[in-house]
């Protein structure tokens, strides 16, 4: 478990990182699908770890997988 939190970190420093430091719209872009890949591994972490016989962490997070994916679609279409 500590493996995927130590992951889950990384990728949501980098992407605070990234969205702080970045002036290209696509570049923030890409910083924030970052912070939520990084929080949909500590959705799926915790489940597995607190209720291993529940789905509902996956759940949570196919349903933040795709409320993001639609939110690129629509920045993408913006930015264009």
């Amino acid at each position: 478990m500590e493996y995927y939190l130590v992951i889950s970190t990384i990728m949501l420093f980098a992407g605070i990182y990234g969205f702080i430091t970045r002036r290209n719209l696509l570049a923030v872009l890409i910083s924030i699908e970052l912070i939520l890949n990084s929080v949909d591994i500590n959705f799926a972490v915790f489940n597995r770890y607190l209720f291993p016989e529940q789905m509902e962490g996956f759940f949570f997070t196919l349903f933040a997988i795709g409320v993001s994916a639609c939110e690129t679609a629509v920045a993408i279409a913006i930015i264009i």
